[in-house]
């Protein structure tokens, strides 16, 4: 038994390794991140795309940011819960944290082009073009080019066992881009503005812009987390038809 393995855990960690409890729990949980994402993500778009002030260089065009900004953030948060799901259930051989690593591959993918294509049109009136080598584009289109290897390397293993695996591993060694992405712009001279959004530091931006952006930012995780459980749940379905609970899951729907 490894260290990692031996290490005293909260009794709920473990539970969760459990299909039937991770697909009740989630269950329950789903609605409120569901409402929560949903009334969160109108706010801050309304806000944001109507009644926030116009920037003062950049006129209305700044508005993409209430959609590029998340779609960055979230990106980069979902290869890391993929990794971090992926060394879990290499380390504790929970095959539910390899179902959640592949729920979340088509998702993260998703927003990881979605912040490209708003990123290149916000680059067009910024910079005068869609695209350039920048080092924090480039970072970012290797990021979906890890996501795609993910996704392709899934669909090509047939035992979900062995899939969960390798696409666990190629994860982990993916997370080294993700620091690459966020100091991209403190390494090196690029185009790339400073980071809009940041927890931890003061808003460089006056309060009527920020906080819209803060609600998208926080809708967009809520719907993050009720995507990956209802992806999850789909998991556990499939892959546990065979279990009496399943089975009469199924039958009382």
């Amino acid at each position: 038994m490894s260290w990692f393995e031996s290490w005293h855990m909260p009794r709920w960690f473990y539970q969760m390794g459990s299909p039937k409890w991770f697909f009740e729990i989630g269950g329950r949980l789903q609605p409120w991140f569901m409402v929560a994402a949903i009334a969160m993500i109108t706010w801050g778009l309304l806000w944001g795309l109507l009644y926030a002030p116009a920037d003062y260089q950049q006129g209305n065009s700044f508005r993409i940011m209430y959609v590029h900004v998340p779609a960055a953030i979230l990106s980069q948060s979902i290869f890391v819960m993929m990794a971090v799901t992926g060394l879990i259930g290499l380390v504790w051989k929970m095959k539910v944290a390899f179902m959640v690593a592949r729920s979340c591959t088509l998702i993260g993918a998703s927003f990881t082009a979605l912040a490209l294509i708003t990123g290149a049109v916000w680059g067009k009136p910024t910079w005068g073009t869609y695209w350039v080598w920048d080092a924090r584009l480039t970072s970012t289109l290797i990021m979906l080019f890890l996501y795609t290897g993910v996704i392709a390397l899934n669909q090509a293993i047939a035992d979900r066992s062995i899939a969960g695996r390798a696409t666990a591993i190629l994860s982990i060694v993916g997370t080294i881009n993700i620091p690459v992405i966020k100091y991209s712009v403190e390494w090196w001279n690029t185009l790339h503005q400073s980071s809009s959004f940041s927890l931890t530091a003061k808003p460089t931006m006056p309060a009527e812009m920020y906080i819209p952006l803060l609600l998208m930012v926080v809708g967009c995780y809520s719907l993050i987390v009720w995507l990956v459980l209802q992806r999850t749940r789909n998991e556990i379905l499939d892959q546990e038809r065979q279990a009496s609970w399943v089975a009469r899951y199924l039958e009382e729907r």
